[in-house]
């Protein structure tokens, strides 16, 4: 036999392995609106970059009752490709081939691409359409779930780890998108849970669909799980080629950084109105933020989950950074269980990956209630402060207007490491607003008065002057400068630019303890 015999064979096993469940089951996955494995690739890597690797392993013929089955690639497709012409590694699961199940050799394949991935510094990519674990090959698919959960944690923090679900994804499959930095779903077509509705029926006797149980609306908004949705495959996997941008390849280097220019539009006139002076009143927090970032380009992360924090990625001056703010228009910006968690995960993600941090205060301080302190809002907000603290990449704060209590101090004040603090002239920093300072200092005074609420007025405004104006934190060296607020962006970029070549270690120790 001629080596163009062998050529020709390859050829039709490789053809057979790329087709994999076979037509009839690819029509089925178009009917549900999903596409294939490969379709998903081909839209979120450059075209013709993709490289497969390990496309002819297969399952072991011994396990029970797959004697005579065929699985062509096991189930999931690996191998690595480019996104804006930058190195990625990707496994995705392959839905018309068992069902998306993994086995001991489907995990195999993913463990190697996710080595790989760590051995060569880039992003690993995991597009998750899976039944579940085999039930066919018993504990041994367990077995290989256990695998990819310890490269998820031990790669944690060395290359970034983005999962997007693009089906089912139940019981144990759950856990390696969980472990991993950022999560994708697809609105209608996702779901995310331990036990699905059947099961909770017959135990709990609960009704609930499949969609309201653990579709992307739910984690998007109420659990937490998810940080990015969209409609369309299509859309959601544009997002993740967006988020790639952003992120260096590893935590070797720094994030990539684009081509700027000065166009001598870094004084932002509109940021004189974007906040009003009075506490009072509400405003958008994501308007300061995009009049700060080079062209308005602000890639949120959970922006439905939490809302009383926004945090994201944006550029200044070409350099990507990771953006915090208090929301006003939510809770009037104060802190909770769900937000204090929110932002400890991306400050530390940031941190892991070299990224700066800018963040905005406008707090009244942590949400008060018996709900919040029943379910631990200690241990949660003890988050924030642990994770600035712990954070050695170039941190400057701008505060807007409130600055009150603990919460303060939790916002990257200079007391736990802030590199650069700024106070906009209507900014308020103090234990508690003037108001209610002024009600419990000279409660007898006022309540003695013979004109009361001119009484309370007046020590309000003296209250003001003396103790939460920002020119008496800025005479204690904590607030660095007092800023005309359209001269924000430009503080910004020379700050950034002075902390570029930062390095700050921390005590030797094998990690710390956060209070998870």
């Amino acid at each position: 036999m001629d080596m163009y015999k062998k050529i020709e064979e390859m050829e039709a096993k490789r053809s057979k392995v790329e087709l994999g469940g076979g037509e009839l089951r690819i029509r089925s996955q178009h009917k549900r609106g999903k596409l294939t494995a490969r379709e998903r690739l081909d839209l979120l890597l450059d075209e013709g970059s993709f490289v497969e690797l390990n496309a002819f392993v297969e399952h072991r013929a011994t396990h029970f009752g797959m004697e005579h089955t065929e699985a062509p690639g096991e189930g999931v497709v690996t191998g690595y490709g480019k996104i804006h012409g930058r190195l990625v590694y990707v496994f995705a699961q392959d839905f018309t081939v068992f069902g998306g199940a993994l086995g001991e050799m489907h995990a195999s394949k993913i463990a190697k691409v996710m080595d790989l991935a760590a051995k060569n510094g880039a992003p690993i990519i995991g597009l998750n359409d899976s039944g579940g674990a085999r039930i066919q090959e018993g504990v041994v698919s367990l077995d290989g779930y256990g695998h990819i959960f310890y490269r998820n944690s031990i790669y944690s923090g060395v290359i970034p780890q983005i999962s997007v679900i693009l089906g089912p994804c139940a019981g144990g499959a759950v856990y390696s998108p969980a472990i991993t930095d950022f999560v994708f779903m697809v609105e209608d077509t996702s779901q995310m849970f331990i036990t699905g509705p059947k099961v909770i029926e017959a135990v709990t006797k609960e009704k609930i669909t499949a969609e309201e149980l653990g579709g992307a609306k739910m984690h998007a908004t109420t659990s937490g799980n998810v940080h990015f949705t969209a409609p369309t495959e299509a859309e959601v996997l544009e997002e993740v080629r967006r988020l790639c941008t952003y992120l260096p390849q590893s935590n070797r280097e720094n994030p990539p950084r684009r081509e700027w220019e000065e166009q001598g539009d870094d004084w932002v006139e509109a940021l004189a109105d974007k906040v009003p002076v009075e506490g009072t009143r509400v405003y958008d927090v994501r308007e300061v933020i995009q009049a700060v970032v080079d062209q308005g380009d602000f890639m949120e992360v959970h922006r439905h989950f939490a809302r009383n924090i926004v945090v994201g990625f944006g550029r200044i001056a070409g350099r990507t950074v990771g953006l915090v703010a208090n929301q006003p228009k939510v809770m009037a910006g104060s802190l909770d269980i769900d937000s204090s968690d929110k932002l400890s995960r991306f400050i530390r993600f940031c941190d892991c990956f070299n990224i700066p941090l800018i963040t905005f205060v406008d707090v009244t301080g942590f949400f008060p209630g018996v709900n919040q302190e029943h379910h631990g809002i200690i241990r949660h907000g003890a988050k924030i402060l642990y994770a600035y603290s712990e954070a050695t990449v170039p941190k400057i704060t701008v505060i807007l207007r409130k600055a009150f209590g603990g919460a303060y101090v939790a916002l990257n004040s200079k007391a736990i490491g802030a590199d650069l603090v700024y106070a906009w002239p209507c900014a308020e920093i103090a234990v508690m607003g003037a108001e209610g300072a002024a009600n419990i200092i000279f409660q007898r005074e006022i309540a003695d008065s013979e004109q009361p609420e001119e009484t309370r007025q007046r020590r309000i405004a003296e209250y003001r002057e003396k103790f939460s104006n920002p020119y008496v934190a800025a005479a204690h060296g904590m607030v660095d400068d007092v800023i005309d607020p359209r001269a924000t962006r430009q503080k910004l970029i020379s700050a950034l630019e002075m902390l570029e070549q930062k390095k700050e270690s921390r005590p030797a120790k094998k990690h710390g303890n956060i209070p998870l």
